[in-house]
């Protein structure tokens, strides 16, 4: 009898703890870490041994790994942009930033996490996987880069990565892709972060599914001085091929998201809302499809001029063209107390055809199915 309840034990754990669902869109077919027996780091330093080795590994957080005060502080000369005045974020001289940054902003003194500005490296062939509501990085985040061979095949799953150094910009990025392939982003939530809640970089980050995760854009420093974040989700990439699916952007003023270099974007069911300035911002290599999305409380769904190209699904008759390359009609958008959002470049969907694309709903189902499953703890 013993040996029987440790078994159902064991069993019930193992199947709590398993990869919910299957990423839909660019990186349908991910498999992560696999069938590798799962392990479950107990330390700051197992948390990152398992993320960087060479193994397929399934990677449990049961617990809060903790990394603020782990590496040190350091004190030097940045600068105020935006002022200085409480709830003004000021920022770090990374790369020279403040220097070149025009008109001049007044130099500041800045005190700020060293564990927040690099994350942790991530390898191939890992499944990232939070217990229940359990699973949180604090004071820095993950880093999926070509300093490892260019990493692929990756899953992060109901996790929350939060305050890495938050009153500074360039104070640290919740998930970072460059040089890499087929990772999947789902439930998960950020929150309060100095920089960019996710980031592909330059090089090209190829197939890469973000999905029902919550972008929390709420914090007491802003580039705005109002509690919006400004930098949330930022992709210039080179060839990369982004869905963006079933997330919900709140409170953010700006760059939620910037597309550009030779990004497609696939925005598709999402939910903004509450932003004081720009949702999208598209610049040059930037070409987005945005479809089945609501936006509420926007005031500027796209900030003006739009460099790269924008179908925005405006209405029954244009979205046939859909059919052609994405094998069915697009979704109309929904909109409350939100500006205009309506472009009809048709030149970039052959970017879909033959490619795994994420289905679209119509979009009045989305608001209730966003607030039910987004971010962690919703699985």
């Amino acid at each position: 009898m013993k040996y029987t309840a440790l078994f159902a034990s064991f069993a019930a754990h193992a199947a709590a703890v398993s990869v919910s669902g299957a990423a839909e869109g660019f990186a349908k077919g991910v498999t992560g870490g696999g069938s590798a027996t799962a392990v479950y780091p107990s330390s700051n330093d197992e948390l990152v041994s398992y993320l960087g080795d060479s193994e397929a590994r399934v990677i449990v957080l049961s617990k809060t790994f903790d990394f603020r005060g782990t590496e040190g502080t350091t004190t030097s000369t940045g600068c105020a942009p935006w002022g200085t005045a409480s709830g003004c974020q000021v920022a770090i001289n990374q790369n020279d930033w403040c220097t070149n940054y025009e008109p001049q902003a007044p130099s500041v003194s800045v005190t700020y996490d060293k564990a927040g500005i690099l994350g942790i490296t991530v390898t191939s062939d890992k499944t990232i996987i939070g217990e229940g509501s359990k699973g949180t990085i604090m004071g820095k985040g993950l880093r999926i880069v070509s300093g490892v061979s260019g990493a692929s095949n990756i899953i992060i799953q109901n996790i929350a990565i939060t305050d890495i150094n938050p009153e500074y910009v360039w104070g640290g990025d919740a998930i970072t892709i460059n040089d890499s392939d087929m990772v999947w982003i789902d439930h998960v939530t950020t929150a309060r972060i100095g920089r960019q809640h996710i980031v592909l970089g330059t090089e090209a980050s190829k197939r890469v599914t973000i999905s029902n995760s919550y972008i929390n854009g709420y914090s007491t420093w802003s580039a705005t001085c109002n509690t919006y974040h400004y930098w949330a989700i930022y992709l210039d990439g080179s060839n990369d091929l982004v869905t963006l699916k079933g997330n919900y952007i709140y409170h953010t003023s700006g760059r939620s998201p910037k597309i550009q270099g030779n990004t497609v974007l696939h925005a598709v069911n999402n939910y903004w809302y509450d932003n004081t300035g720009h949702a999208f911002e598209i610049g040059s290599g930037g070409y987005v499809l945005a479809e089945g999305n609501v936006f509420q409380n926007i005031d500027t769904i796209v900030e003006a001029p739009i460099d790269g190209a924008l179908f925005t699904a405006p209405s029954a008759a244009e979205n046939k063209v859909c059919s052609t390359y994405l094998g069915c009609v697009c979704q109309v958008n929904g909109f409350g107390s939100s500006g205009t959002f309506s472009q009809s470049d048709t030149g970039f969907l052959s970017n879909f055809e033959g490619k795994n694309i994420a289905t679209a709903s119509a979009y009045t189902s989305v608001v209730s199915t966003v607030n039910a499953n987004a971010g962690q703890g919703k699985v």
